[in-house]
């Protein structure tokens, strides 16, 4: 039974490069749009030079893109994707990530998140930085 209006826009922030690792966090966001019929827009974040995820932000976009297209198709669910570029993504992420919350409009952000280590109590993982800032649910799966 689907319900309504509890999540209508879901962000899940995406790595192309280690979706192995996001395995869990894809269900949990694919079973949440699945429940309440809402939309999940897959966020990625580059750079504006080549990495080992594209040749340049255009290369990126279209691997998000497909990205998006495969697991609407491959699950029955509403989606869409939101690319952004950042000079240096490892140290911007955080902010790259808290701005998508309000691009994409979303009402929930479901995101991977790891087991915390020493370095995490020092300085805050990615997940723990976006759910003390987000103005919106954040749900961080292990």
């Amino acid at each position: 039974m689907e319900r309504k209006n509890m999540f209508k826009r879901i962000m899940m922030p995406v790595d192309l490069t280690h979706l192995e690792t996001q395995t869990r966090a894809l269900d949990c966001a694919r079973d949440l749009a699945k429940t309440y019929g809402a939309t999940v827009t897959y966020v990625g974040v580059t750079s504006p030079t080549p990495s080992s995820a594209a040749h340049s932000p255009e290369e990126f976009a279209e691997k998000l893109r497909a990205f998006a297209r495969e697991q609407g198709k491959k699950n029955g669910i509403k989606t869409e994707f939101h690319s952004m570029i950042a000079h240096d993504p490892t140290t911007e992420l955080d902010d790259a990530l808290l701005k998508a919350v309000s691009e994409t409009l979303a009402d929930v952000v479901v995101m991977a998140s790891h087991d915390p280590g020493l370095v995490d109590y020092i300085w805050p993982s990615n997940g723990g930085k976006i759910a003390a800032h987000a103005h919106t649910s954040v749900f961080l799966v292990r």
